[in-house]
Formats: C-alpha cells, structure tokens, sequence
C-alpha cells in the first residue's frame, strides 16, 4: 500500500476516535442548573440563581442569554434582561420590576443569577433562564417558580420539645429507679424472712434436744 493511501487511513481513523472519545465525554449539550420554586418574603431581596455548565469555554462574540418572567406557564413571556457583546448583562426597562432586577452572577463562572429586591405580590410567577453558548446546539432553558409568601411560617419551638424530653426522660429513670429499689426490698425482705424461718427451726431443734436429754436422766 502506498503512503499517501496508510496516511489517509491513519487520518480518517484518528477522527474517528476522536470522534467517539467525544460522543462518550457527554459533551453533547450544556446543562442549565436552577431551584424549580423559591419563596420569598413580600418586602425583602431574593437572589434567583441560575447557572449552567458546558463543554466549551464562553465566547463572548457568540454566547447568549435572556430572562424572562411568566404570571403561569400559559402566559405570554415577558424578557426584563439579556446579554449585550459589549455591555454583558443588562436589564431592559420594564414597567413591572423598574430597576428592582440586577445582575448577581459572575460570567467567568457561567453564573447568571439576579436579584429581586423590594420583592411584591405581583412578582410571583415563572422565571424562565436561556442560554446558548456555540458550539453547544441546544439551548440550555431553565424554569423558576417564584412563591411571594406575606409572613414566614412561626419557627419550631425546640424548648418545647427538649423540656418535654427531659420530663418523660425523667420519668422513665425514676420509674426504672423506683422498680429497682422494691426489687432490692423485696430480695431483702425474702432474705430476713428466711433468716427468721431458718432461726425458727434452730430454735426448735434445740428445745427438742434439750428435752430428749431432761428425759433420758434419771
């Protein structure tokens, strides 16, 4: 075989490999990471997080991402920030959130999280995150429930809780306590009453020896 033809074939097997080395990486399509609900407390800051990991290192000339908002899933979808080339990411005018949006994340570490501050009722909805960095071909879409709650639930009382433990805890050694010292008593009761049987039976024979000798003299 010539060597221009060993070449070819060395070239066309070394795709292949490649090629199969990169099916079996799964390095197929990006992954987009978030919380699917969030509760928030009516009046404070919220951090919606959202972040995505992918085979390919972020080209600024070719990345892009979007966020948008939902009332429910059936509505239509309202875009309140996407990235700029040259701006990175930048919140859009909109008459629902006003400049209550920023940017949290950190692109270096493919975060693209914001912050809600000055949360309302009416910002409870779906948060929905886009993302697509070529040469990944699917775009990565991630869905955040956002629950706006007017009080948090009471926390649990725990002193309840241990000083019902200690009173049955409690309880239970000085049942256990109490069980042990009328077992001892009662042991200790047998005892005497079979010291004094025992004594009893002593002194019996003994008063019968004492009469056997009182008839035998003359």
């Amino acid at each position: 075989m010539s060597s221009p033809a060993l070449e070819r074939r060395s070239g066309v097997q070394l795709v292949s490999a490649l090629l199969l080395l990169f099916s079996l990486s799964g390095c197929s399509a990006m992954d987009v990471l978030v919380a699917s609900k969030i509760n928030a407390l009516n009046g404070t800051t919220v951090k919606i997080s959202c972040t995505f990991t992918s085979c390919y290192k972020m080209d600024v000339t070719k990345f892009a991402m979007n966020w948008t908002y939902q009332e429910s899933l059936n509505d239509t979808e309202e875009l309140f920030m996407t990235y700029y080339k040259k701006k990175g990411m930048v919140p859009l005018r909109s008459e629902r959130f006003a400049e209550r949006v920023t940017f949290a994340g950190n692109l270096d570490k493919n975060d693209l999280s914001i912050t809600l501050s000055d949360v309302q009722l009416v910002d409870e909805g779906f948060y929905n995150c886009y993302v697509r960095n070529p040469p990944d071909r699917i775009q990565g879409h991630g869905v955040i429930q956002l629950i706006v709650v007017t009080e948090l639930p009471p926390p649990r009382d725990s002193t309840i809780a241990v000083a019902i433990g200690a009173s049955v805890g409690g309880a239970l050694a000085l049942l256990i306590l109490s069980m042990v010292v009328v077992k001892c008593l009662r042991r200790h009761r047998k005892q005497e009453l079979i010291s004094e049987e025992k004594m009893e039976e002593e002194g019996k024979l003994e008063a019968e020896g004492v009469a056997e000798e009182g008839t035998k003299q003359p």
